[in-house]
């Protein structure tokens, strides 16, 4: 049985963010796309509706700046509101690109008939959505669009190790010990329940009387 457990593996699912932007062009089908977000498996974390500055989108496309196409994209990002969104699900970058469609709208239409842009663009410019390109991409959209995000990085799997071994190990072998000791008829609940009361992360309260009793021992001593 336990070389069974062993051998039973899991996949690791990592829940991603993207920033995801419906433009001035595709405003009009908001609720439509939000529909296929969430049929899609996102989860939607933040969303807003608002219409940037000209010097706004010139700092969001600020890694596009000399670029044919920026002073086009910029005066047309600003020319009406837009929806912000700050989609969540395992490889949520990835998925949301799919879901979307290549940037070129022509291309889209032949190539991916069933994408977002080829139902809601119009043009190369005018091609109805925006995604992240890439995890820090999406950080710091993300923290643009939204300054009160906190988007913590993947831990390394060294970072991983070092605080298993040294919060989650000991308490985890205390808890197994103490187990095989009491052997309760439901050793499941009884561990979930010794975990609560020994969460080396939580503070421990004791009773007043205890507290009144190690000051009395003081006291004397």
């Amino acid at each position: 049985m336990q070389e069974d457990m062993n051998q039973t593996s899991y996949p690791r699912i990592y829940v991603e963010k993207t920033l995801a932007v419906i433009k001035p062009d595709a405003i009009h089908a908001a609720e439509e796309i939000e529909d296929v977000i969430r049929k899609s498996g996102f989860i939607i974390l933040q969303k807003q509706k608002l219409q940037l500055s000209p010097g706004q989108c010139c700092d969001f496309y600020a890694d596009l700046y000399g670029m044919p196409l920026f002073p086009s994209l910029t005066a047309f990002m600003s020319s009406g509101p837009i929806i912000a969104m700050t989609l969540a699900r395992d490889d949520a970058i990835g998925h949301w690109k799919s879901i979307m469609g290549p940037a070129n709208v022509t291309k889209a239409r032949e190539t991916h008939p069933g994408c977002l842009r080829a139902k809601y663009g119009s043009s190369q410019l005018k091609n109805a959505l925006h995604g992240s390109a890439s995890f820090h991409a999406a950080e710091k959209e993300i923290k643009f669009m939204f300054s009160n995000s906190l988007i913590e990085p993947f831990p390394t799997w060294e970072a991983t190790e070092e605080y298993l071994s040294r919060y989650i190990n000991p308490t985890l072998v205390r808890g197994l010990t103490e187990l095989c000791k009491q052997k309760p008829l439901n050793p499941r609940i009884w561990l979930a329940d010794w975990l609560i009361n020994n969460d080396p992360n939580q503070p421990r309260i004791y009773d007043g009387d205890i507290v009144e009793e190690k000051e009395c021992q003081e006291i004397n001593d």
